[in-house]
């Protein structure tokens, strides 16, 4: 057995939406991960889900995609991780690998996708499951705590980089990101999202 915080009833946190449970230790899939969670960060978008923002996707679920642990077990069909090596769990959990959106790298938009803390339980528990491909492995020298946002914010900052031809830029060289709050009428369906924007040094 082992403890996590769940969302009982979606609203304000003044209200006590997450309740804090014993419950079985998951098990992996064949194709994923067993983590013993060391630590999770807070993301703006756990909140959504636990005051009810986003609609639950499944009853009852753990929050938390900036999780820092360590592989406790793999499926079957796992390779290249073994028990102990330090990995992160972020937002993205699972695609379909075959689309359009992810054949050209933006499997954030595949209409398949599956999230962390959304669709499935996320880091706010002493274990928490996460598919191999998914996994990120993180450097020994990086303290879990300090880790944590890297998985949400970090991975962020770093497709921005990584986007287009104003962001490709030489290894070394410095950049700046500034948030910027789009325009609730011209944001869409992201009306009140921030996005980055890489400027000169």
């Amino acid at each position: 057995m082992m403890h996590a915080w769940e969302v009982a009833r979606p609203g304000p946190i003044e209200r006590e939406p997450l309740r804090f449970v014993e419950r079985p230790v998951p098990v992996p899939r064949s194709d994923e991960l067993l983590v013993h969670v060391r630590a999770c960060g807070v993301c703006r978008t756990d909140l959504h889900v636990s005051e009810g923002d986003r609609r639950l996707r499944r009853p009852h679920v753990t929050p938390g995609h900036e999780g820092v642990g360590v592989v406790a077990t793999a499926g079957e069909d796992v390779r290249g991780f073994a028990a102990g090596d330090r990995v992160g769990v972020a937002w993205l959990r699972r695609t379909d690998g075959v689309c359009a959106y992810c054949a050209r790298g933006a499997e954030n938009l595949c209409p398949a996708s599956e999230y962390t803390g959304w669709d499935a339980d996320g880091g706010y528990a002493e274990y928490t499951t996460v598919p191999a491909a998914f996994a990120y492995r993180l450097p020994d020298g990086l303290d879990d705590v300090a880790s944590a946002p890297l998985l949400c914010a970090g991975i962020i900052g770093h497709r921005a980089l990584l986007g287009g031809p104003r962001c490709r830029r030489a290894a070394g060289s410095t950049v700046r990101l500034r948030r910027e709050r789009l325009h609730p009428r011209s944001g869409g369906p992201g009306a009140g999202r921030h996005r980055a924007r890489v400027l000169d040094p």
